[in-house]
């Protein structure tokens, strides 16, 4: 007689019928790996989106500074423009002045002297006279000489003035196109990252604020450093004076600042002119390391050193960050530095 030995169920055989151990193992893994699948799947989107809308952001900041750069250069053209017209008017005035006395010695020669000199002393009725009056007249060739000599070198100065005056004015034209051109680009990439902006959940958009450049409420611990100089701690009492005043592109303030307008604004309150665009102004004093920035010193950042901020101590700097957000405190490291300088 045979026996009959019944098989250990295998693991396919378990599957089968009830579940076992392993069976719900497998299948409560399975279900969470969908679940955080799922998760990137959705967020990645706004991923996207946000990480768009700060690529523009940085975008309208470099055209920002650009602007700055191309209305700076106008303004001064503007200003020499004016001079070189106000030199030309009056070297045109000097110019016309010289012509009328030139015709006033051409019309007293011609009166004594239109007779060939031999002849008018034949037919003189005062020899002695004549040759006096040929006294003076030689003196009136000399002085006319002279007269004609400098008339000529003031119109060779005229001719070169408007020469310059002419080549300032097409540079302004540049200049103004160069600053319109900026404007656009400005303009056009704040109203897309706007667009991207709106087109998120009300609850992400409200809390939307760019990693790199976390503001909290409220005023950090700043430590016990102490500025460098005088003007450093006027410059950031005044910084300190705007936190909270919206970044306005373009604007160097008081009502709102761009980043660059409020290092310039706040050094003009400590009686420093600073250059207009945050590439110049990197170059405004000497550069120290990050290690040994004292507050009031300006901190460039990205290699073209295209956004500025100033220390404020403690790894904390004041800036305008970017369009929609006030002027704040933020921590030194929230973008890759360029520089530090010492003004």
């Amino acid at each position: 007689m045979g026996s009959h030995r019944r098989r250990a169920p295998s693991g396919s055989d378990r599957g089968a019928g009830t579940p076992g151990i392993a069976g719900i193992t497998v299948t409560v893994m399975s279900v969470a790996a969908a679940a955080l699948g799922a998760v990137p799947a959705a967020a990645a989107p706004q991923d996207d989106t946000r990480a768009e809308v700060d690529r523009l952001y940085t975008q309208a900041e470099k055209a920002t500074e650009a602007f700055n750069k191309a209305g700076e250069r106008a303004g001064a053209l503007r200003k020499e423009v004016r001079t070189a017209q106000d030199r030309i008017a009056r070297q045109q005035e000097r110019i016309n002045t010289m012509r009328d006395a030139l015709g006033s010695l051409a019309g007293a020669q011609y009166r004594a002297g239109g007779l060939d000199p031999s002849l008018a002393l034949i037919f003189s009725d005062n020899p002695a006279e004549y040759l006096d009056k040929a006294a003076v007249l030689d003196r009136i060739n000399a002085r006319q000489a002279g007269e004609l000599e400098d008339l000529r070198f003031a119109m060779r100065d005229l001719a070169q003035e408007r020469e310059e005056a002419t080549g300032k004015l097409a540079e302004l034209e540049r200049s103004s196109r160069a600053v319109a051109h900026h404007k656009r680009t400005v303009e056009r990439k704040l109203t897309e990252a706007r667009r991207l902006l709106d087109s998120l959940p009300d609850g992400l958009r409200d809390a939307y604020d760019r990693a790199s450049r976390s503001g909290r409420p409220g005023i950090p611990d700043l430590g016990s450093a102490v500025p460098a100089s005088g003007r450093a701690a006027a410059a950031l009492a005044a910084a300190r004076s705007a936190l909270g005043r919206p970044y306005v592109w373009g604007a160097n303030g008081p009502g709102g600042f761009d980043c660059s307008g409020l290092m310039q604004w706040s050094y003009a309150r400590a009686g420093v002119g600073l250059p207009r665009t945050s590439q110049e102004q990197r170059y405004a004093g000497h550069q120290v390391p990050l290690s040994q920035a004292l507050p009031g010193d300006l901190v460039t950042y990205r290699s073209d050193a295209s956004h500025v901020a100033m220390y404020a101590g403690n790894g904390q700097v004041i800036h305008a960050p970017y369009p929609g957000a006030a002027v704040r405190y933020d921590p030194v490291g929230m973008m890759p530095i360029s520089s530090v300088t010492r003004v």
